[in-house]
């Protein structure tokens, strides 16, 4: 990567950072273009540079959070990007499982401020959206090889959902203080039941 790009990537790093950091404590229809800039140390012409509006950063924003969410899944990262190969094997097909729920929270711990943000402005930052996704590309298909069905699959999903959402919740309010091995064990000891043969 030559020296020119690097910096712009750099630059509008810190201004998706700067805007993150902002929403925090304010509405984003409140966030003006100058506290943006101010916050990551760059002037107004930079930021008109790479961006054409507020919203365009706020795009860009998102993609960078979801890319941060995705790689912190390592090797089963793919799975999450539209490359979810579904398998026969039903073991292989629950997810509540440590290789999928540690790297969920190692994730969210390290971004408890930014968890928090998008958990309380799902509508900003567009969760319904990557929600329905999943739910289309990943768990539909697994709730149809464990035989659920169709009027019932959206009860199921959010079940699960809503369900572990709760405990993160819990533990991020709490300061992330319980360590990730004790989370995942109360996650699977309270939502795996026996599945269908």
């Amino acid at each position: 990567m030559d020296k020119y790009k690097s910096k712009y990537l750099n630059t509008a790093l810190c201004m998706d950072e700067a805007l993150l950091i902002l929403l925090e404590n304010k509405e984003y229809e409140y966030i003006t273009v100058k506290e943006i800039c101010q916050k990551a140390g760059v002037n107004r012409s930079t930021f008109y540079l790479h961006y054409e509006t507020i919203d365009d950063l706020l795009k860009e924003t998102i993609e960078m959070v979801n890319e941060r969410f995705y790689n912190s899944f390592g090797p089963v990262k793919d799975s999450f990007k539209g490359n979810w190969k579904v398998s026969s094997k039903k073991e292989e097909l629950v997810l509540i499982t440590p290789k999928y729920l540690s790297p969920y929270l190692n994730f969210i711990k390290d971004n408890k401020k930014l968890f928090k943000l998008m958990y309380s402005r799902p509508i900003l930052f567009n969760c319904e959206k990557v929600f329905r996704k999943m739910c289309d590309d990943i768990f539909d298909p697994i709730l149809t090889i464990f035989s659920v069905e169709d009027d019932e699959k959206e009860y199921t999903m959010q079940y699960y959902i809503k369900g572990i959402l709760a405990f993160i919740m819990e533990w991020v309010n709490k300061g992330c203080q319980d360590d990730i091995e004790k989370i995942t064990n109360i996650i699977i000891k309270c939502t795996l039941t026996k599945t269908k043969k």
